[in-house]
């Protein structure tokens, strides 16, 4: 990508990457739909209304061209919560009767002809199976990192996404924020020479203080309370996964979730940390060195494994990534190149040479999840029907890394895996682990 798609992180974003031939093909995009409003409002719907979409939900509000119309979630305490969030919003606006939907089945919701695009912030393993469902129903998408669950699921949902020619945003939001911008076009103008190595940390948990990858699930079972439908929450998963209240937070119909869900530490609903922190932090490490969204690492070694000290991932340019503890538990990466580093978090650049250093990365204030830049680019991207600065194939190649690491983890040793046609190489029980198997009554469409 040249220095000059950088510079339009504000407007469109890139134009569309190739997706990697052999498993993924790209159809022909479907002509744009118009938008259901004569002045130009694109019309929202949000499926999945916790924590993250509350953020989401509050940005869009904020932008004129956009209306909220509907939202969809299987717990109803939180439908209340959304219904009163938008009726507030657009009352304070001077409507005096606002009309807003809420159902329980996302189905229902993506019916609807008046929407033109929707907000998917559910649970990891719910991603494939709506958002594949949104672009055959002719909606664009905003999708909440990590994309998928799995492998597999991501290798569909880009061929869903150029079938139905719809236009996807992925939620890496650090894609639109200066410092890592300001980081990636250093490193990809060759500024820092070629690119040796470069440490990610996705950061440790109480669940698991060895690796980010995710554990066995063993919450204690608890009664599911009233309003929350579960067969719906588990979706594809298996039945014997139980509730507990940490999987899906909440404390009355009034406040926000105390914590984030506690489904991302676990093996049977999540990807741990690898995948939760891992999908914004290897992104911007594969952006550097050029193999987002067409590319990924040839071999991966679980720490511990020969000569690996931490779980590494060797690519065909020479450079290598680790995953490692290296940052005082502030998840970020740092970039060796031939003529020195940098290391970059949110908020915060710094460098080997006060010359690689930029006074004003544009790096918006406030809280990141309420940072407006991301959120932004696709509004304006939907009304021209372009490409994201974040499409489909970027996220599933970002995505691909972090299960890739927490494959390699669970089977002890190195992987060889072949990034163009996306498959592991003569490994069978690899191959295994790039799905899993739905239960009855849910299959992934195109």
């Amino acid at each position: 990508m040249e220095r000059r798609a950088f510079l339009r992180a504000s407007a469109l974003g890139a134009a569309a990457m190739a997706a990697p031939a052999g498993i993924i093909q790209a159809a022909t995009p479907v002509a744009a739909k118009t938008l259901k409003t004569a002045n130009g409002k694109v019309h929202l719907g949000f499926i999945g209304l916790g924590q993250q979409a509350m953020y989401l939900l509050d940005t869009f509000m904020t932008f004129d061209d956009v209306r909220v119309l509907a939202g969809c979630d299987v717990y109803d305490i939180k439908r209340d919560r959304f219904l009163r969030r938008v009726r507030e919003h657009y009352q304070k606006q001077g409507e005096k009767k606002v009309k807003v939907d809420v159902y329980e089945d996302y189905q229902e919701l993506l019916a609807r002809e008046d929407i033109d695009a929707v907000v998917i912030a559910t649970p990891d393993h719910q991603h494939a199976l709506i958002a594949i469902a949104a672009c055959k129903a002719g909606k664009d998408v905003y999708l909440e990192k990590p994309i998928t669950l799995t492998i597999f699921e991501g290798q569909q949902l880009v061929k869903a996404v150029r079938k139905y020619g719809r236009i996807l945003q992925v939620g890496s939001q650090q894609r639109s924020s200066g410092e890592f911008i300001h980081a990636a076009t250093l490193c990809r103008e060759g500024v820092l020479g070629k690119i040796d190595k470069i440490k990610v940390h996705c950061g440790r948990t109480a669940t698991n203080t060895v690796s980010a990858a995710p554990v066995p699930y063993n919450l204690p079972k608890q009664e599911v309370p009233a309003g929350l439908n579960w067969d719906k929450w588990l979706g594809p998963l298996p039945a014997t996964i139980w509730y507990n209240q940490e999987l899906d937070p909440f404390i009355d119909e009034t406040h926000n979730e105390k914590i984030w869900g506690a489904w991302r530490w676990y093996k049977e609903t999540g990807g741990g940390l690898m995948t939760d922190w891992g999908a914004h932090m290897f992104d911007i490490a594969q952006w550097a060195i050029g193999k987002d969204g067409n590319g990924g690492p040839m071999k991966i070694s679980p720490a511990g494994y020969g000569r690996y000290e931490q779980l590494t991932f060797e690519y065909d340019n020479g450079t290598i990534i680790t995953e490692e503890s290296y940052n005082g538990g502030e998840q970020g990466l740092q970039l060796y190149g031939e003529n020195g580093w940098i290391k970059v978090c949110r908020g915060s650049f710094r460098a080997s040479d006060p010359k690689f250093e930029k006074m004003d990365l544009g790096v918006e204030k406030g809280a990141y999840e309420s940072q407006a830049a991301h959120r932004r680019i696709w509004i304006d991207a939907v009304k021209a029907h372009v490409d994201p600065n974040c499409p489909v194939e970027t996220g599933h190649t970002s995505c691909t890394v972090c299960n890739l690491g927490n494959i390699a983890i669970q089977l002890g040793r190195p992987l060889h895996w072949n990034p163009i046609v996306q498959k592991f190489m003569n490994d069978p029980e690899a191959t295994k682990l790039m799905h899993y198997t739905y239960r009855d009554g849910y299959a992934l469409g195109e």
